[in-house]
């Protein structure tokens, strides 16, 4: 089964013929206008969208089929997702997520350190958590002095640790 992405979350109805309030989970939220349709994992299925409007932070949509508040009552909590391929392209250096969730981390003399197995938001930058073949995580901060080299074709990042990172 192909992993997806998840831009939205639908939240309730809105109204009474069939309109659901969205919550998008994208830095691209321009991107619903262009949609015509979208998978929807609560339904397990693809879902032809009618119209989308936002409301401030808000996308509200009309997916064919859904006609009043009980019917979009029946979506609440489902995630709308997108293939990897529908992705929005970054610029060169960015990535998204599931592009570095799972890499294997090298040091720069080629030692294998570990595999990337979830990333850590925090305020400043993310936290790469890297599981060692032995022994505990390793935190690794997200930033360019630190990470040299991120491969995703090869499926490797290549990180420079400073003295103490890696006690």
């Amino acid at each position: 089964m192909e992993q997806r992405i998840d831009i939205g979350k639908i939240l309730v109805p809105h109204g009474v013929k069939g309109e659901v309030k969205v919550l998008p989970l994208t830095d691209f939220p321009d991107r619903f206008v262009k949609m015509k349709r979208v998978w929807v994992d609560t339904q397990n299925s693809f879902l032809d969208i009618e119209s989308i409007r936002f409301q401030n932070k808000i996308v509200l949509i009309k997916f064919a089929g859904v006609n009043n508040r009980d019917e979009g009552e029946t979506l609440k909590g489902g995630l709308l997702q997108i293939s990897h391929e529908e992705v929005v392209p970054l610029p060169p250096g960015h990535y998204y997520h599931f592009q570095i969730v799972g890499l294997n981390v090298f040091d720069h003399h080629g030692e294998k350190i570990g595999r990337v197995k979830e990333i850590l938001k925090t305020g400043a930058n993310d936290i790469y958590v890297v599981k060692r073949d032995e022994g505990k995580d390793l935190l690794v901060p997200a930033l360019k002095k630190i990470v040299r080299e991120i491969d995703v074709a090869a499926g490797r990042m290549v990180v420079d640790l400073p003295p103490g990172l890696d006690d």
